[in-house]
Protein backbone atom coordinates (compact mmCIF):
# COMPACT_ATOMS: atom_id res chain seq x y z
CA UNK A 1 0.00 0.00 0.00
CA UNK A 2 1.35 3.40 -1.00
CA UNK A 3 1.34 6.16 1.61
CA UNK A 4 1.00 3.62 4.42
CA UNK A 5 2.93 5.91 6.80
CA UNK A 6 0.59 8.78 5.99
CA UNK A 7 -2.42 6.59 6.71
CA UNK A 8 -0.83 5.30 9.90
CA UNK A 9 -0.30 8.86 11.14
CA UNK A 10 -3.93 9.66 10.26
CA UNK A 11 -5.16 6.70 12.29
CA UNK A 12 -3.15 7.63 15.38
CA UNK A 13 -5.77 10.26 16.20
CA UNK A 14 -9.36 9.13 17.00
CA UNK A 15 -11.48 9.43 13.85
CA UNK A 16 -14.99 8.73 12.63
CA UNK A 17 -14.50 5.79 10.27
CA UNK A 18 -16.98 4.06 7.98
CA UNK A 19 -16.41 0.57 6.56
CA UNK A 20 -18.35 -0.48 3.47
CA UNK A 21 -18.58 -3.75 1.60
CA UNK A 22 -20.37 -5.13 -1.44
CA UNK A 23 -24.02 -6.03 -2.06
CA UNK A 24 -25.06 -9.55 -1.01
CA UNK A 25 -22.14 -9.79 1.42
CA UNK A 26 -20.49 -13.19 1.76
CA UNK A 27 -18.26 -14.54 4.51
CA UNK A 28 -15.22 -12.60 3.32
CA UNK A 29 -17.12 -9.32 3.08
CA UNK A 30 -18.54 -9.76 6.58
CA UNK A 31 -15.36 -11.24 8.08
CA UNK A 32 -13.01 -8.59 6.73
CA UNK A 33 -15.38 -5.75 7.69
CA UNK A 34 -15.88 -6.99 11.26
CA UNK A 35 -12.19 -7.84 11.64
CA UNK A 36 -11.19 -4.28 10.69
CA UNK A 37 -14.05 -2.90 12.82
CA UNK A 38 -12.81 -4.62 15.98
CA UNK A 39 -9.22 -3.65 15.22
CA UNK A 40 -9.97 0.05 14.73
CA UNK A 41 -12.15 0.15 17.86
CA UNK A 42 -9.03 -0.58 19.90
CA UNK A 43 -7.61 2.83 18.98
CA UNK A 44 -10.57 4.88 20.13
CA UNK A 45 -12.07 5.43 16.69
CA UNK A 46 -15.81 5.64 16.19
CA UNK A 47 -16.46 2.92 13.60
CA UNK A 48 -19.57 2.09 11.60
CA UNK A 49 -20.13 -0.63 8.98
CA UNK A 50 -22.53 -0.21 6.05
CA UNK A 51 -23.62 -3.02 3.75
CA UNK A 52 -25.86 -2.34 0.73
CA UNK A 53 -27.97 -5.40 1.58
CA UNK A 54 -28.46 -7.85 4.42
CA UNK A 55 -26.02 -10.64 5.35
CA UNK A 56 -26.80 -14.40 5.35
CA UNK A 57 -28.21 -15.89 8.52
CA UNK A 58 -25.27 -18.29 8.97
CA UNK A 59 -23.06 -15.33 9.93
CA UNK A 60 -25.45 -13.97 12.56
CA UNK A 61 -23.29 -15.46 15.35
CA UNK A 62 -20.37 -13.12 14.66
CA UNK A 63 -19.61 -10.53 17.33
CA UNK A 64 -21.35 -7.19 16.66
CA UNK A 65 -22.68 -8.28 13.25
CA UNK A 66 -26.05 -6.83 14.29
CA UNK A 67 -24.45 -3.38 14.35
CA UNK A 68 -24.03 -3.39 10.58
CA UNK A 69 -26.21 -0.72 8.95
CA UNK A 70 -28.17 -2.20 6.05
CA UNK A 71 -28.55 0.46 3.36
CA UNK A 72 -31.59 -1.17 1.77
CA UNK A 73 -33.58 -0.95 5.01
CA UNK A 74 -32.02 2.12 6.66
CA UNK A 75 -30.68 4.41 3.97
CA UNK A 76 -31.07 7.53 6.12
CA UNK A 77 -28.78 6.14 8.82
CA UNK A 78 -26.22 5.14 6.21
CA UNK A 79 -26.27 8.62 4.67
CA UNK A 80 -25.87 10.20 8.09
CA UNK A 81 -22.77 8.23 9.06
CA UNK A 82 -21.18 8.78 5.64
CA UNK A 83 -21.53 12.53 6.07
CA UNK A 84 -19.76 12.28 9.46
CA UNK A 85 -16.91 10.11 8.18
CA UNK A 86 -13.28 11.21 8.32
CA UNK A 87 -12.23 8.09 6.39
CA UNK A 88 -14.08 5.43 4.39
CA UNK A 89 -12.79 1.87 3.96
CA UNK A 90 -14.05 -0.03 0.92
CA UNK A 91 -13.56 -3.76 1.48
CA UNK A 92 -13.91 -6.73 -0.89
CA UNK A 93 -14.88 -4.68 -3.94
CA UNK A 94 -12.86 -2.47 -6.29
CA UNK A 95 -15.47 -0.44 -8.14
CA UNK A 96 -18.07 1.85 -6.55
CA UNK A 97 -20.67 0.43 -8.94
CA UNK A 98 -20.54 -2.78 -6.87
CA UNK A 99 -22.33 -0.98 -4.04
CA UNK A 100 -25.04 0.60 -6.19
CA UNK A 101 -26.69 3.70 -4.68
CA UNK A 102 -24.30 3.60 -1.74
CA UNK A 103 -21.48 4.20 -4.22
CA UNK A 104 -23.36 7.19 -5.63
CA UNK A 105 -23.34 8.71 -2.15
CA UNK A 106 -19.63 8.06 -1.58
CA UNK A 107 -18.34 9.26 -4.95
CA UNK A 108 -18.95 13.03 -4.50
CA UNK A 109 -17.78 13.13 -0.88
CA UNK A 110 -14.46 14.88 -0.12
CA UNK A 111 -13.73 12.13 2.44
CA UNK A 112 -10.54 10.12 1.82
CA UNK A 113 -11.12 6.50 0.81
CA UNK A 114 -9.03 3.39 1.48
CA UNK A 115 -9.70 0.35 -0.70
CA UNK A 116 -8.60 -3.14 0.39
CA UNK A 117 -9.53 -5.86 -2.09
CA UNK A 118 -8.34 -8.96 -3.95
CA UNK A 119 -10.33 -8.82 -7.20
CA UNK A 120 -8.91 -8.12 -10.65
CA UNK A 121 -8.93 -4.76 -12.42
CA UNK A 122 -9.40 -2.23 -9.58
CA UNK A 123 -10.82 1.18 -10.41
CA UNK A 124 -8.68 4.16 -9.25
CA UNK A 125 -11.17 5.76 -6.85
CA UNK A 126 -9.26 5.49 -3.55
CA UNK A 127 -6.48 7.56 -1.99
CA UNK A 128 -5.08 4.48 -0.23
CA UNK A 129 -5.14 1.13 -2.03
CA UNK A 130 -4.13 -2.37 -1.00
CA UNK A 131 -5.01 -4.56 -3.97
CA UNK A 132 -3.64 -8.06 -4.51
CA UNK A 133 -5.48 -10.52 -6.81
CA UNK A 134 -3.15 -13.31 -5.67
CA UNK A 135 -4.48 -13.09 -2.12
CA UNK A 136 -7.00 -15.69 -1.02
CA UNK A 137 -9.40 -13.15 0.36
CA UNK A 138 -9.83 -9.60 1.56
CA UNK A 139 -9.65 -10.99 5.09
CA UNK A 140 -6.09 -12.14 4.37
CA UNK A 141 -5.34 -8.61 3.16
CA UNK A 142 -6.74 -7.10 6.37
CA UNK A 143 -4.23 -9.27 8.22
CA UNK A 144 -1.51 -7.89 5.91
CA UNK A 145 -2.78 -4.34 6.41
CA UNK A 146 -2.49 -4.64 10.19
CA UNK A 147 1.08 -5.86 9.77
CA UNK A 148 1.92 -3.06 7.35
CA UNK A 149 0.82 -0.61 10.02
CA UNK A 150 3.12 -2.38 12.48
CA UNK A 151 0.27 -2.95 14.92
CA UNK A 152 0.04 -6.73 14.76
CA UNK A 153 0.33 -6.93 18.57
CA UNK A 154 -3.21 -5.55 18.72
CA UNK A 155 -4.57 -8.68 17.02
CA UNK A 156 -6.75 -10.80 19.28
CA UNK A 157 -9.10 -13.78 19.27
CA UNK A 158 -12.12 -11.76 18.09
CA UNK A 159 -10.29 -10.16 15.18
CA UNK A 160 -8.71 -13.49 14.28
CA UNK A 161 -12.07 -15.26 14.26
CA UNK A 162 -13.51 -12.67 11.88
CA UNK A 163 -10.58 -12.93 9.50
CA UNK A 164 -10.56 -16.72 9.68
CA UNK A 165 -14.24 -16.73 8.75
CA UNK A 166 -13.51 -14.70 5.64
CA UNK A 167 -10.59 -16.89 4.66
CA UNK A 168 -12.32 -20.26 4.97
CA UNK A 169 -15.43 -19.10 3.12
CA UNK A 170 -13.57 -17.50 0.21
CA UNK A 171 -11.22 -20.47 -0.16
CA UNK A 172 -14.00 -23.05 0.19
CA UNK A 173 -12.33 -24.38 3.35
CA UNK A 174 -8.89 -24.21 1.73
CA UNK A 175 -9.75 -25.66 -1.68
CA UNK A 176 -9.17 -22.48 -3.71
CA UNK A 177 -6.61 -19.67 -3.88
CA UNK A 178 -4.29 -21.17 -1.28
CA UNK A 179 -0.59 -20.47 -0.88
CA UNK A 180 2.21 -21.17 1.61
CA UNK A 181 1.81 -17.61 2.87
CA UNK A 182 -1.92 -18.12 3.49
CA UNK A 183 -1.29 -21.13 5.74
CA UNK A 184 1.30 -19.11 7.66
CA UNK A 185 -1.37 -16.47 8.24
CA UNK A 186 -3.88 -19.11 9.33
CA UNK A 187 -1.39 -20.61 11.77
CA UNK A 188 -0.99 -17.19 13.37
CA UNK A 189 -4.76 -16.86 13.69
CA UNK A 190 -4.97 -20.27 15.34
CA UNK A 191 -2.27 -19.13 17.77
CA UNK A 192 -4.58 -16.26 18.72
CA UNK A 193 -7.07 -18.85 19.91
CA UNK A 194 -9.34 -19.15 16.88
CA UNK A 195 -11.35 -22.37 17.18
CA UNK A 196 -11.31 -23.86 13.68
CA UNK A 197 -13.95 -26.51 14.40
CA UNK A 198 -16.32 -24.10 16.11
CA UNK A 199 -16.17 -21.51 13.29
CA UNK A 200 -16.75 -24.06 10.55
CA UNK A 201 -19.50 -25.74 12.55
CA UNK A 202 -21.36 -22.44 12.96
CA UNK A 203 -21.06 -21.57 9.28
CA UNK A 204 -21.69 -24.90 7.59
CA UNK A 205 -23.87 -26.81 10.06
CA UNK A 206 -26.61 -24.26 10.51
CA UNK A 207 -28.93 -25.10 7.61
CA UNK A 208 -32.68 -25.03 8.11
CA UNK A 209 -35.05 -27.77 6.97
CA UNK A 210 -36.17 -25.46 4.15
CA UNK A 211 -32.60 -25.05 2.91
CA UNK A 212 -32.01 -28.81 2.86
CA UNK A 213 -35.25 -29.38 0.96
CA UNK A 214 -34.22 -26.66 -1.51
CA UNK A 215 -30.88 -28.38 -2.03
CA UNK A 216 -32.67 -31.66 -2.70
CA UNK A 217 -34.94 -29.93 -5.21
CA UNK A 218 -31.96 -28.40 -7.01
CA UNK A 219 -30.14 -31.71 -7.33
CA UNK A 220 -33.19 -33.83 -8.18
CA UNK A 221 -35.18 -31.48 -10.40
CA UNK A 222 -33.06 -28.54 -11.55
CA UNK A 223 -29.70 -30.11 -12.38
CA UNK A 224 -28.57 -30.61 -15.98
CA UNK A 225 -25.32 -32.32 -16.94
CA UNK A 226 -23.63 -31.45 -20.23
CA UNK A 227 -21.17 -34.33 -20.57
CA UNK A 228 -19.72 -33.02 -23.84
CA UNK A 229 -18.49 -29.90 -22.02
CA UNK A 230 -17.80 -31.44 -18.58
CA UNK A 231 -20.25 -28.86 -17.22
CA UNK A 232 -23.18 -28.95 -14.81
CA UNK A 233 -26.00 -26.41 -14.56
CA UNK A 234 -28.61 -25.71 -11.91
CA UNK A 235 -31.38 -23.23 -12.75
CA UNK A 236 -33.85 -21.70 -10.30
CA UNK A 237 -36.95 -19.88 -11.51
CA UNK A 238 -39.10 -17.20 -9.89
CA UNK A 239 -41.60 -19.96 -9.16
CA UNK A 240 -38.92 -21.87 -7.23
CA UNK A 241 -38.23 -18.74 -5.17
CA UNK A 242 -41.91 -18.50 -4.28
CA UNK A 243 -42.37 -22.21 -3.58
CA UNK A 244 -39.40 -22.44 -1.22
CA UNK A 245 -39.64 -18.86 0.09
CA UNK A 246 -35.97 -18.42 -0.83
CA UNK A 247 -34.27 -15.65 1.14
CA UNK A 248 -30.79 -14.20 1.01
CA UNK A 249 -28.21 -16.88 1.82
CA UNK A 250 -30.52 -19.86 1.22
CA UNK A 251 -28.75 -20.80 -2.03
CA UNK A 252 -25.22 -20.27 -0.72
CA UNK A 253 -22.89 -23.10 -1.74
CA UNK A 254 -25.36 -25.05 -3.88
CA UNK A 255 -23.27 -24.51 -7.02
CA UNK A 256 -20.35 -26.33 -5.43
CA UNK A 257 -22.26 -29.63 -5.29
CA UNK A 258 -21.93 -29.94 -9.06
CA UNK A 259 -18.15 -30.03 -8.73
CA UNK A 260 -18.37 -33.06 -6.46
CA UNK A 261 -18.72 -35.16 -9.62
CA UNK A 262 -15.33 -36.23 -10.91
CA UNK A 263 -16.28 -35.65 -14.55
CA UNK A 264 -17.52 -32.08 -13.98
CA UNK A 265 -14.97 -29.30 -14.38
CA UNK A 266 -17.28 -26.27 -14.51
CA UNK A 267 -20.49 -25.51 -12.64
CA UNK A 268 -23.10 -22.84 -13.34
CA UNK A 269 -25.85 -21.74 -10.97
CA UNK A 270 -28.42 -19.52 -12.68
CA UNK A 271 -31.16 -17.76 -10.73
CA UNK A 272 -34.12 -15.72 -11.92
CA UNK A 273 -34.41 -12.61 -9.77
CA UNK A 274 -37.32 -10.10 -9.93
CA UNK A 275 -35.57 -7.76 -12.40
CA UNK A 276 -32.32 -9.53 -13.25
CA UNK A 277 -30.90 -12.99 -13.94
CA UNK A 278 -27.71 -13.90 -12.10
CA UNK A 279 -25.12 -16.55 -12.88
CA UNK A 280 -22.53 -17.97 -10.48
CA UNK A 281 -19.66 -19.97 -11.96
CA UNK A 282 -17.19 -22.35 -10.33
CA UNK A 283 -14.41 -24.47 -11.79
CA UNK A 284 -11.64 -26.91 -10.97
CA UNK A 285 -7.94 -26.62 -11.65
CA UNK A 286 -6.57 -24.21 -14.22
CA UNK A 287 -9.82 -23.53 -16.03
CA UNK A 288 -10.81 -19.87 -15.52
CA UNK A 289 -14.47 -18.95 -15.17
CA UNK A 290 -13.49 -15.33 -14.60
CA UNK A 291 -13.00 -14.96 -18.35
CA UNK A 292 -16.50 -16.28 -19.11
CA UNK A 293 -18.13 -14.04 -16.52
CA UNK A 294 -16.34 -10.96 -17.79
CA UNK A 295 -16.74 -11.50 -21.52
CA UNK A 296 -20.32 -12.78 -21.59
CA UNK A 297 -22.17 -11.81 -18.40
CA UNK A 298 -21.03 -8.32 -17.33
CA UNK A 299 -19.21 -9.81 -14.37
CA UNK A 300 -15.89 -10.99 -13.07
CA UNK A 301 -14.28 -12.55 -10.03
CA UNK A 302 -11.50 -15.09 -9.67
CA UNK A 303 -10.13 -17.95 -11.71
CA UNK A 304 -12.22 -20.64 -9.99
CA UNK A 305 -15.12 -18.52 -8.70
CA UNK A 306 -16.85 -15.78 -10.64
CA UNK A 307 -20.27 -14.41 -11.41
CA UNK A 308 -22.29 -12.10 -13.58
CA UNK A 309 -25.75 -11.02 -14.60
CA UNK A 310 -27.97 -10.02 -17.51
CA UNK A 311 -31.09 -7.92 -17.83
CA UNK A 312 -32.63 -10.63 -19.98
CA UNK A 313 -35.10 -13.42 -19.38
CA UNK A 314 -34.06 -16.70 -17.82
CA UNK A 315 -34.25 -18.74 -21.02
CA UNK A 316 -31.98 -16.26 -22.82
CA UNK A 317 -29.16 -16.51 -20.29
CA UNK A 318 -29.36 -20.32 -20.19
CA UNK A 319 -29.23 -20.51 -23.99
CA UNK A 320 -26.41 -17.97 -24.13
CA UNK A 321 -24.35 -19.89 -21.59
CA UNK A 322 -24.76 -23.10 -23.58
CA UNK A 323 -23.98 -21.23 -26.82
CA UNK A 324 -20.53 -20.12 -25.62
CA UNK A 325 -19.52 -23.50 -24.19
CA UNK A 326 -18.04 -24.81 -27.48
CA UNK A 327 -15.49 -21.97 -27.32
CA UNK A 328 -14.11 -23.45 -24.09
CA UNK A 329 -14.48 -27.16 -24.83
CA UNK A 330 -10.81 -27.83 -25.52
CA UNK A 331 -9.73 -26.09 -22.31
CA UNK A 332 -12.27 -28.02 -20.28
CA UNK A 333 -10.99 -31.33 -21.63
CA UNK A 334 -7.35 -30.33 -21.12
CA UNK A 335 -7.91 -30.22 -17.36
CA UNK A 336 -7.12 -33.38 -15.42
Amino acid sequence: MENINQLKAFLQVPRYIVITTHRNPDGDAIGSSLGLYHFLNKFGHTVRIISPSDYPENFSWMKDVERIIIFDSDGDAAKEVLELADLIFCLDFNDLERIDKLGELIKPLPTPVSMIDHHLYPEPFAEYTLSDPTASSTSELIYDFIHLLGWEKEMDHTIGTCLYTGIITDTGSFKYSTSPKLFQVVSKLIELGVDDYDVQDKIYNSLSEKQLRLLGHCLANRMEILDEFRTGIIVLTKADYETFDIQRGDTEGIVNYLLMMKKIKMAAFITEQPTIVKISLRSKGDFSVQEIAKEHFNGGGHKNAAGGYAFKNLNWIVRHFKKVLPDYKSKLWDIE
